[in-house]
This record gives C-alpha cells, structure tokens and sequence, in this order.
C-alpha cells in the first residue's frame, strides 16, 4: 500500500479500514439499542445494527486482497 515513492497510500489505508469500522458499529449498535433508538426484538440483528453489518461485509474486499497477498487497492480482476 504504497505509491510510486514509496510514500503510504491514504486511499489504501481507508480501503482497510471501513470495515472494521462499520463491524464496531454494528457491535456497539447491537450491545446498547437505546443508543440508536431502534425498538427491541427477538435478536439484536435488526434495524441500525443489520445495516452495519451489511456494510461492513460490502467493504471486505479490501482485506480479502490483502490476505490473498494482493494490492488491496486495486479494483478489479
């Protein structure tokens, strides 16, 4: 993750770190539903907390490159 000068590429970095930040959402969300004002229900899993979930999923390829041994910026292929 780093450009041509071998400078660290803030794009990258904010690739890798989306999704750790929506699964802390996601967790702090489901750990206290006054927080957020959704309603109770039989599993944490719903409203704000499901949404969080679902975002973190979508900004995983990042981290699937990067264990693969791949540049996890790069789009694609």
């Amino acid at each position: 993750m780093t450009t041509l000068t071998g400078k660290p590429d803030p794009a990258g970095w904010l690739a890798l770190a989306a999704a750790p930040c929506f699964a802390v959402m996601a967790w702090i969300t489901a750990a206290s539903p006054a927080l957020c004002l959704s309603g109770p229900g039989p599993l944490p899993l719903y409203g704000m907390t499901m949404m969080y979930l679902l975002m973190s999923l979508f900004h995983l390829p990042p981290w699937l490159r990067l264990m693969a041994g791949q540049d996890p910026t790069r789009k694609g292929d």
